[in-house]
């Protein structure tokens, strides 16, 4: 049955211990340990003292600027100083010229500028001696002065020599790199101010094996600059194989009793190797391999400006909202796919492969969460489907963009309409302080979103009933009773008929109204095979599923000629409590929720009313169904 009830308070928690278990009794049966790690001893003030998130803190942890050789030599002429400032709220110039400023400020960003030759190619365009001495870096140099698609196609350049190895020598120097990496740091640092923005330090580790094969990684200090500058960022001049990686982030926390953790990039350009089941050079992986991954990387990035990768539509049909902001023609290079590479690139099929892998190695390493961020290149971060910057400053508002490619390899085009203005990170932080914010992401107490603000809780436990979706407080529910996002289901009580989930949602007051909330199942049949559902579980108005259980479409009530919508559909809050009704308590499991909005313009439809000589043609997208992913919550068998 739907709830949809007026949450004012849905993210806000309220009881202490033992208060909560008094009130919650009758529902069912308290969590002893999530009470202990959430809640403290009563007093009158129900808000002294508690130790969790009652709002999800916002921000993005894969910004690039013109310290990323890319970006530099694409035209970017913003610094991760004014990045981090415009993160803040403050107005700064793009590099086009323009002002830019956010809606509304962020609660944290991380500058993920390339570890390889950072800051480097600031010197190459300034024509440092050193740099010119090199005949490849000259021309570079020359190309750069000139602008436009000169620059654009030293990009280009730049990003292939890398994927062979072939970058010239003195862009891969050490001391160089040392150097600036500490002024990277100090930057970061003096932005830094816990309890009201946090700066978090951070580097893109930049694989693209095999020429264009996207296997980046963010790396995210729990750390300041003090440990932070103790060790050399790797760079794929090191290695561009994840395992040499990993190694890195083990020796980085053995000399400087830090904390690192890596974010895989959305994998839709990887051609087939982020979630392969063998290492990108061929060998197979093992057990080591299982719990090195999953040890190190506790999160996916899902959705960004290239694109998302929840699922593809080909691996899902009877999904009717896969098909979204799909990128899947080619790597990084644009060297087109072959059959059967996209099955080891999206976020859903790497989910079921992980149960999969548990059942041989003992350990599962894709047991990831899910978050969102932009990759945008420009130093400005923006998810705003009206206040899109752009992947590149040639892709910057202006009517030209209509018409623009986001990616040329010899003819291989990707039309800058293909970019999407995605995506978020939400955490569910305590304090908004680096090992806070770190911390929950080690959790997984995180989601991603495609730009918008939604609020979204989403606890599994055993005991919810369908009141528990009546009180003001779903978290104090959720957490007395349950796991949040990112957790593991406690063991089937003896009878369950099922795991139940509470899920609550609420708009970004920006944006628009919801549609549904759904979840989805992903599971190992008796046969091991791998199998996944979808349920709508709550959602606006009267609609009822047909015979097929679809639940026909919410409307659309926008206006693209003038940019436009209403919110005259759809519904402010959904929440729920939902029972699995295909539960078998022998078979492995996750569940995540996925949250969806009305159709909303999008950032073309913005584009073709500001310019009117813009010329998108009939097949670009003019409205957009934006979104909120959860992390999963895994259910696995007692032995």
């Amino acid at each position: 049955m739907t709830r949809r009830l007026a949450l004012l308070a849905l993210s806000s928690t309220f009881l202490a211990s033992p208060l909560a278990a008094q009130v919650n009794t009758d529902a069912g049966t308290i969590n002893p340990a999530m009470v202990e790690r959430f809640f403290n001893q009563p007093g009158y003030s129900p808000y002294a003292g508690r130790n969790f998130a009652t709002q999800p803190l916002w921000g993005e942890i894969h910004l690039h600027t013109s310290w990323s050789p890319d970006a530099f030599a694409g035209g970017t002429r913003v610094g991760p100083d004014e990045a981090l400032r415009y993160a803040e709220g403050e107005e700064i110039t793009s590099s086009t010229g323009q002002p830019v400023r956010l809606s509304r400020p962020y609660d944290f960003l991380m500058v993920a500028d390339h570890s390889d030759a950072l800051g480097v190619v600031a010197s190459i365009y300034e024509g440092d001696a050193t740099m010119m001495a090199d005949p490849t870096l000259k021309r570079w140099h020359d190309e750069m002065q000139k602008g436009g698609a000169a620059a654009g196609a030293v990009v280009m350049e730049m990003i292939t020599l890398q994927g062979e190895g072939k970058v010239p020598e003195p862009m891969t120097d050490p001391n160089t790199q040392m150097d600036i990496w500490h002024k990277m740091t100090e930057i970061v640092e003096s932005h830094n101010d816990p309890g009201k923005f946090t700066a978090l330090i951070g580097y893109e580790w930049t694989s693209n094996y095999g020429g264009g094969n996207n296997l980046h990684r963010n790396v995210v200090y729990r750390d300041g600059k003090d440990k932070a500058d103790m060790v050399r960022p790797m760079t794929t001049f090191d290695s561009d194989i994840p395992n040499k990686f990993w190694d890195w982030m083990q020796a980085y926390e053995d000399k400087t009793g830090g904390q690192v953790l890596a974010v895989p990039h959305n994998g839709n350009l990887s051609n087939g190797l982020m979630f392969a089941t063998e290492t990108p050079d061929g060998k197979p992986i093992d057990a080591k391999w299982a719990e090195t991954r999953a040890r190190w990387e506790p999160l996916y990035e899902v959705t960004q400006s290239k694109g998302t990768s929840e699922q593809h539509p080909s691996l899902a049909p009877s999904d009717e909202f896969a098909d979204f902001e799909i990128w899947d023609k080619g790597n990084l290079n644009v060297v087109p796919k072959e059959p059967g590479m996209i099955d080891y690139e999206y976020a859903r099929e790497a989910l079921k492969r992980g149960l999969k892998l548990q059942e041989e190695f003992g350990t599962n390493p894709f047991k990831f969460g899910l978050i969102g961020s932009t990759d945008d290149h420009t130093g400005v971060s923006s998810t705003e489907e009206n206040n899109f910057w752009g992947k590149f400053p040639a892709s910057e508002p202006g009517p030209e963009r209509s018409t623009g490619n986001a990616f040329d390899f010899d003819g291989r085009t990707v039309k800058d309409w293909k970019l999407g203005a995605s995506g978020l990170t939400a955490v569910w932080a305590p304090e908004n302080t680096r090992a806070s914010i770190w911390d929950a992401m080690k959790r997984k107490e995180v989601y991603g979103t495609t730009g918008t603000r939604i609020t979204l809780r989403f606890f599994g436990g055993w005991d919810f009933v369908p009141d528990d979706a009546l009180g003001r407080t779903p978290a104090n529910i959720g957490y007395g009773k349950g796991v949040p996002m990112g957790g593991d289901l406690m063991p089937a009580p003896e009878g369950a008929s099922g795991p139940n989930f509470l899920v609550a949602a609420m708009k970004d007051p920006f944006s628009g109204n919801l549609d549904r909330i759904q979840i989805i199942k992903g599971w190992l049949d008796a046969e091991g095979g791998m199998r996944e559902k979808i349920y709508d579980v709550a959602w606006s108005g009267d609609r009822e599923p047909d015979a097929d259980g679809k639940l026909p479409p919410v409307g659309n009530t926008v206006d693209v000629e003038h940019a436009t919508f209403t919110n005259t559909i759809g519904a402010p809050e959904l929440i729920t409590v939902w029972t699995d009704p295909d539960f078998d308590p022998a078979l492995k499991a996750f569940y995540y929720a996925r949250v969806l909005e009305i159709p909303t313009p999008r950032w073309t439809a913005y584009d073709a009313a500001y310019f009117k000589d813009s010329k998108f043609t009939d097949d670009v997208p003019m409205t957009v169904n934006e979104r909120a992913y959860s992390s999963p919550i895994w259910y696995t068998p007692a032995e």
